[in-house]
């Protein structure tokens, strides 16, 4: 009778720091994305030990997170702008425009995480 083996998730180096970085962007939800900063930031620090497939991973949640940071600058800008232009109607537009964008970004980098997450826990690169 054999014994099957159960992988180890936390034995590749870096593994552990992409498993926590995608739970904390997966918090980010109700937390109002602060950890979503946190999960980049324990990505960086993972980064330098990181091999194989946990450093893919990690290198995919840093550009998912400054991809989301440059779109929540640029959504921000369209809200003030929108803002601003409401005043002659014009903006009205415009400020659904960014939440709308705001909105698709949310999505984006919630569903990119769940199925990075599931990736590693699967052991597929990214």
């Amino acid at each position: 009778m054999g014994m099957t083996q159960t992988p180890s998730y936390g034995s590749e180096p870096g593994r552990s720091a992409a498993f926590i970085a995608y739970v904390l962007y997966l918090l980010s939800i109700p937390s109002a994305g602060v950890f979503a900063l946190v999960g980049v930031i324990v990505a960086y620090a993972g980064r330098g030990e990181a091999q194989g497939a946990a450093r893919s991973h990690i290198d995919d949640q840093i550009r998912i997170w400054w991809v989301a940071f440059w779109w929540a600058v640029a959504i921000w800008i369209g809200y003030v702008v929108g803002t601003v232009l409401a005043v002659v109607l014009i903006g009205i537009p415009i400020l659904m425009l960014a939440w709308l964008a705001n909105l698709i970004v949310f999505i984006w980098f919630t569903v990119k995480s769940f199925f990075g997450l599931l990736a590693l826990l699967d052991g597929r690169s990214r």
